[in-house]
């Protein structure tokens, strides 16, 4: 009689995990419609009644001081979900919305230094929207310049820009909107408009 003997190879069992389950309904990301992105834009465009009325209080301010009060009009309107100099993607943006933890709107704050500033203004804020940001804005500020003319070169520039897709509809003497394509995918569009205010000296 042997003394020793092989056991029979035992053969594994794959034992299959279940995907977990959740009885709660399925609830899209939220996005902003068009109707809450104009309103956003008539929010920030209502700052130039509050300059106009008190144009003491503005002279000589400069971009940071610009974007709070820009923000504190927001806030009144968006319940704080409105922040400034908040990362987002590849920078700090000026101003941004978010709604349950999503970023929905964002805008940049920038003083008219001439063609080239604005170029690199919508290269910064192009850098610092992610595939799923959509709406968009830049807030020019004038100071010292003839307005006219600082509103006739934006469409000049914007226009050049490579990721420029087409302009869009929007109702204002002082403000622009155009169609842009996302900067690693021009299928993916968005929207950016912009405004232009007239800041006292």
């Amino acid at each position: 009689m042997p003394t020793t003997f092989v056991t029979p190879k035992v053969k594994k069992r794959i034992i299959p995990q279940r995907p977990s389950t959740s009885v709660d309904p399925f609830e899209p990301e939220p996005a902003l419609g068009m109707d809450d992105y104009d309103h956003i834009l008539s929010v920030l465009s209502n700052m130039v009644d509050v300059m106009e009325r008190s144009p003491k209080s503005f002279k000589g301010m400069n971009e940071e001081g610009l974007r709070t009060h820009f923000l504190v009009h927001l806030n009144g309107h968006y319940e704080g979900q409105a922040t400034g100099e908040t990362f987002n993607y590849e920078g700090k943006t000026d101003i941004l919305i978010r709604v349950d933890s999503r970023v929905i709107f964002i805008a940049e704050c920038k003083f008219w230094t001439g063609p080239s500033g604005m170029e690199n203004t919508i290269d910064q804020l192009l850098g610092y929207t992610s595939w799923r940001d959509t709406k968009t804005a830049i807030l020019v500020f004038n100071r010292d310049r003839e307005m006219s003319t600082v509103l006739s070169r934006i469409p000049e520039v914007v226009r050049k820009h490579p990721s420029y897709k087409a302009d869009g509809t929007y109702d204002s003497e002082t403000g622009f909107r155009y169609v842009f394509g996302h900067r690693n995918d021009t299928n993916r569009e968005l929207t950016l408009t912009v405004l232009v205010f007239d800041v006292p000296a």
